[in-house]
């Protein structure tokens, strides 16, 4: 049950569990993906929901901020009704995204204590431009993109190595990332064990 989905009880000082503290933290980090906190605002609060020890300690933490999940707001761009398939979730798990599919020209990946990898190179780009959005908090997120598109990065905890030159006309890839305690990374080939 999500936290805007968990019922609201008639006692606020009913006892918070761990649960109910992740799920507060998802909440602030797709905020802060968002763009909605600053990185200093997201470490305050952070700290708040870890001190929390009651429902409405956590509420106080996140009024200001819009639900998680299908009642919150579409990234910009969205079309009604297609959101299936425009973001890539890990909570304390993995989640993998290869071989032939469609990728939306927006593109969400929000990864908490997990990893995550999003390989492109068979993906059928919807547009000229995409946009990877990735929140990477204590997580590895690797990003395999296929030959002759161009690259473009910007964020913090990102690290790219694209071998070669695009193609004239090539799509693009602009990825913006933020990787707290973990790292993200854009290259063109997979690693090799």
């Amino acid at each position: 049950m999500s936290v805007e989905q968990r019922p609201r009880t008639a006692d606020p000082a009913l006892r918070a569990s761990d649960r109910d503290r992740d799920e507060t933290l998802v909440l602030l980090h797709t905020a802060y993906a968002e763009g909605r906190l600053t990185e200093a605002e997201l470490d305050e609060r952070i700290d708040l929901v870890l001190a929390s020890r009651t429902h409405q300690e956590l509420s106080r933490v996140s009024a200001d901020l819009p639900p998680a999940g299908p009642a919150a707001e579409a990234p910009a761009g969205a079309r009604p009704g297609t959101t299936a398939g425009r973001y890539q979730i890990a909570y304390k798990s993995g989640v993998r995204r290869s071989g032939r599919w469609r990728l939306p020209e927006r593109f969400w990946s929000l990864i908490y204590k997990g990893h995550s990898l999003l390989d492109l190179r068979a993906a059928e780009l919807e547009g000229p431009v995409t946009h990877l959005r990735v929140l990477a908090y204590k997580s590895t997120v690797e990003i395999i993109v296929p030959p002759g598109v161009r690259v473009e990065t910007d964020g913090a905890g990102l690290s790219t190595e694209v071998h070669g030159a695009p193609a004239a006309g090539a799509p693009v890839v602009h990825i913006r990332g933020y990787a707290y305690k973990g790292e993200i990374e854009v290259k063109d080939r997979l690693r090799r064990a």
